[in-house]
């Protein structure tokens, strides 16, 4: 199920129920797809401004992706259970990413890479982000970082920021966007402000279950938010929450 609505103050939502994504089940992959993806392809969900791809894949034991190649998308990948090996045509040694780390990557001019669940024994489950760059054919690169879990509680970690953004700490992309995560303990008030008012902010609750904007998200629902400054998230049980701030155009 999807609802669009303008609100009174001219916030502007969509809201994407954990159901209504795509899905594919490839034996070895389970795929969750946000917006259209592969053979899922729905008119009403390509993108959300600058945000084009949001996965939520689990992956069997030793199997994965294959080398293949991308250009031009600046890629995050955030583990959430496993062990994710990663190898690319920057690099020729596997390079484990747990949950708690982040990975980014600019495709750029082009870069090859695989990806594999690095576990024998256990699934591994991530989220895959595309977003649309704003430079076109920058030279390709990767980076990661681990983010303690312990500083996200009750308050904003920052994950990621543009290249032009002074954010210590953070990973960087080629785009003004800002990803970060917060996990909220039960009955907590958390109030949002995006960097800019032309942005808008795809909020995808990992776990638990809030009140956003006049709706209620539980586990995997989405809402995203566009014109406005801020907004407000209020929890009804203990809540992770991934932020994804883009350009709308």
């Amino acid at each position: 199920m999807e609802t669009i609505k303008e609100n009174t103050n001219k916030m502007e939502t969509v809201v994407h129920r954990a159901d209504s994504r795509g899905y594919a089940n490839h034996g070895w992959l389970q795929a969750t797809h946000s917006f259209s993806f592969a053979s899922w392809f729905n008119k009403d969900r390509i993108q959300f401004g600058a945000l084009r791809v949001l996965n939520d894949d689990i992956i069997a034991p030793n199997m994965g992706f294959g080398t293949h190649p991308h250009d031009n998308m600046e890629i995050i990948t955030i583990p959430l259970k496993g062990v994710l090996k990663h190898r690319d045509s920057m690099h020729n040694a596997w390079q484990a990413v747990v949950p708690g780390e982040v990975q980014v990557m600019s495709a750029g001019t082009g870069v090859q890479h695989s990806e594999i669940n690095g576990s024998a024994t256990e699934h591994l489950n991530l989220f895959q982000i595309w977003i649309f760059p704003d430079e076109q054919h920058v030279r390709p690169r990767y980076d990661q970082k681990r983010f303690e879990e312990a500083d996200r509680k009750n308050k904003l970690q920052t994950l990621v920021t543009s290249t032009k953004d002074s954010h210590e700490g953070s990973l960087k992309i080629h785009q003004d966007a800002v990803l970060s995560r917060i996990d909220l303990d039960k009955d907590k008030t958390f109030n949002y402000k995006l960097k800019d008012e032309n942005h808008g902010v795809y909020v995808m609750t990992i776990f638990g279950e809030l009140d956003i904007a006049g709706e209620t998200l539980h586990s995997r629902d989405a809402i995203g938010i566009s014109k406005t400054k801020e907004f407000t998230v209020k929890t009804k049980e203990d809540t992770g929450l991934l932020f994804i701030e883009v350009p709308m155009q």
